[in-house]
């Protein structure tokens, strides 16, 4: 579990670190308030891939011999874990091939959202999400493919606005089948 009141004190030296009075107007409350972002934003510390898989892993009897599902453009955001900078205006791509059983839908997307909830490097993050997709679906046919920019590049170090990092994970059918990569890929920018 985080202890915000660790966050709480650290931040606090941070800001003494920096040259700044944490007593002023304006940062009396701030490391209260990073303590709580914090415990919101890496959420998914918390969990255990198998037991994100669990929390979100309601199936429902597949229609007929249903093909690949792919839900595109799910939003989300991480924190770098090199450093802890934020990775933003990150769209996720999952598409799987159903076993039987079919994901609801919304439980795809707050699959992504909570695997972010971690200090993360974005090839892991991929990785994370196929893990628990292949789990909660029960098939290993499981392609995520993610665009993301990095704060850690734009913000600092080379500072290269327009700088994209898309990362692909493709397991079972999607290793080998070039139709289904294609498929995956299509409209990520």
């Amino acid at each position: 579990m985080i202890d915000t009141k660790a966050i709480e004190e650290h931040i606090r030296g941070i800001l003494v670190a920096l040259g700044e009075d944490p007593d002023r107007e304006g940062l009396v409350e701030t490391p209260e308030r990073v303590a709580r972002m914090y415990s919101e934003v890496f959420e998914g510390m918390n969990y255990s891939n198998h037991e994100i898989a669990q929390m979100f892993g309601k199936t429902f009897d597949a229609p007929y011999n249903t093909g690949a599902v792919t839900v595109r453009d799910i939003q989300v955001f991480s924190y770098c874990e090199h450093h802890m900078a934020l990775m933003y205006d990150m769209s996720v791509t999952v598409s799987y091939i159903p076993n039987g059983r079919v994901l609801g839908l919304s439980k795809i997307a707050r699959i992504c959202e909570m695997a972010a909830k971690r200090l993360q490097l974005q090839e892991r993050l991929g990785w994370d999400i196929a893990e628990i997709i292949m789990e909660a679906a029960g098939t290993s046919d499981v392609g995520v493919v993610i665009a993301g920019t990095h704060s850690c590049m734009t913000a600092r170090g080379i500072k290269n606005t327009n700088a994209r990092t898309v990362t692909q994970m493709f397991c079972g059918k999607y290793q080998t089948d070039l139709i289904l990569q294609r498929q995956l890929m299509e409209g990520v920018k």
